[in-house]
């Protein structure tokens, strides 16, 4: 029996604000069973219409706490007032709900009245999958705050090699099911078959997808922690351009060193001879290879790219940021310029790269490179695949403060490592830099907020994961089965 009235909503509302805390920095993964349960269950014999606003209360929940660090973007970088800030967010996490609510509405209208095993296990699971993948495509994508990644440190973690992030999300939202099956109708199979999946993970943990390539190699990584309110003013250039200089002479005894995302505040075009080439020469003669992070103006004279720049031993290289943030790396509607400062961030109408680019080579292998926001899309990294054996991540959290951005996007970058069976390195400007390994596990990590190098002997891997070898077609197929099912037997239930 479901739950009527304004207690399911308000059960609704709790069960999303509980989702953010089976994340980063939290990490009570076990939560996110829960929250989906909840979800599902306040659904439960209840019209479309009350689905759709607790569909809504509950993204409300969810994006309210879990993307909160929005506002701190919007209100002290992008210099907006406390309640332009925070009506802004609210917009945009009431858009995001609005997801949660269509999804809801659908439901119900599909399944009426009380709902039967076959929506427990098979529509509801296919429902929720549908939403991340939609989530993640809609308007350019937000795949933030997918189920899959708050399972990187659980029993489930052994299934993201096999089936991704959003497969993992799928048997979340599966085991959310089979909970309520067995409390609402004290089904034991549906116990039993919790028990299988939520045990069966550790097992497939075991099994190393990959296999070590080639001779380790000695990485740093170099956070330097220039902050973001000085960062591009014209007079700190000087400082940046030695700063990083003195903290990456203290690491030529690396094979490669990491700077992060436009760790340079000037174009390439104006630094390259007086202080990128002789950079090179230093590097070449320590047999170091430096990626590096800057603009880089297009051949037009216009048009600029966010990028990555290889130096050293192996040559030079670039890669330019193909997956813009809205409002950070562009502004998506030019009019909007000039109405509030958020709106005018400096350097923001970077222009994408182009799709066909070329990997880059560094310390005798070919990098898997994203930049920033460009690693929450799983399907993206995979491009890198399986030709990189290491996977480098670049940014810049400094935007976001002190909030869960940081520790949220470094939760997202072991969730690719462990897909892609590969090391990543990650290099970040104030913080969260870390190693983290080809199971997602963190090897090293610096403070936020300080200057600081990290060093650590990593190992390039080959060999492709089941989920690289099938990439997302098992997703799909799997969807497409489950829906399959729930078909044939609500029809067959109808006859």
């Amino acid at each position: 029996m479901g739950m009527q009235g304004w207690k399911g909503s308000l059960m609704a509302l709790v069960a999303g604000a509980l989702m953010p805390l089976a994340f980063a920095p939290f990490g009570w993964y076990p939560l996110a069973l829960l929250s989906l349960a909840l979800l599902f269950f306040s659904w439960d014999q209840v019209s479309p219409g009350l689905a759709a606003w607790r569909g809504w209360l509950f993204g409300l929940g969810m994006f309210g706490g879990g993307v909160s660090w929005i506002f701190v973007a919007i209100h002290v970088f992008g210099q907006s007032g406390l309640f332009l800030a925070g009506l802004l967010t609210f917009l945009f996490v009431a858009f995001l709900a609005l997801y949660l609510a269509v999804l809801g509405w659908l439901f119900k209208k599909l399944s009426p009245g009380a709902f039967a095993s076959r929506d427990l296990l098979l529509l509801l699971p296919v429902g929720w999958l549908g939403f991340e993948l939609f989530k993640g495509w809609f308007l350019s994508g937000f795949p933030w705050l997918d189920v899959g990644v708050s399972q990187i440190d659980g029993p489930l973690k052994g299934f993201v090699p096999v089936l991704g992030v959003h497969g993992v999300s799928w048997l979340v939202a599966f085991s959310a099911g089979l909970l309520l099956l067995g409390w609402q109708k004290r089904h034991r199979l549906a116990i039993a078959g919790l028990f299988v999946i939520w045990l069966g993970g550790p097992v497939l943990n075991l099994v190393d997808w990959t296999v070590p390539t080639g001779e380790e190699v000695k990485t740093a990584i170099i956070q330097g922690n220039v902050p973001q309110q000085i960062k591009w003013e014209p007079e700190q250039l000087v400082n940046t351009l030695v700063l990083y200089q003195k903290m990456t002479e203290r690491h030529w005894d690396a094979d490669l060193i990491v700077w992060p995302e436009n760790a340079l505040p000037a174009f390439y075009h104006q630094l390259n001879a007086f202080y990128l080439t002789p950079l090179a020469q230093q590097a070449k003669e320590h047999h170091t290879d430096i990626l590096l992070g800057l603009p880089v103006m297009d051949e037009d004279g216009e048009s600029y790219y966010n990028s990555m720049l290889s130096i050293g031993q192996s040559g030079e290289g670039l890669y330019h940021k193909q997956h813009l943030v809205p409002f950070g790396d562009y502004v998506p509607f030019e009019w909007l310029r000039g109405l509030i400062a958020f709106f005018n961030l400096p350097m923001s109408s970077f222009v994408p790269g182009p799709a066909d680019q070329p990997l880059l080579e560094a310390a005798g292998n070919r990098l898997g490179i994203s930049i920033c926001y460009e690693d929450v899309f799983s399907s993206e990294v995979l491009q890198t695949l399986p030709e990189a054996s290491l996977l480098v991540n670049a940014t810049n959290n400094a935007w976001y403060g002190d909030s869960l951005a940081p520790h949220q996007h470094l939760q997202i970058s072991r969730s690719r490592a462990l897909e892609m069976g590969r090391p990543l390195v990650r290099a970040t400007t104030n913080g969260i830099s870390a190693f983290v390994d080809f199971k997602g596990q963190i090897l090293a990590q610096t403070p936020q907020f300080e200057q600081a190098s990290l060093t650590q002997t990593i190992q390039p891997r080959q060999g492709q994961t089941p989920y690289v070898s099938l990439k997302r077609w098992s997703v799909w197929l799997l969807a497409l089965l489950m829906l399959a099912l729930w078909a044939y037997h609500r029809r067959k239930n109808s006859d």
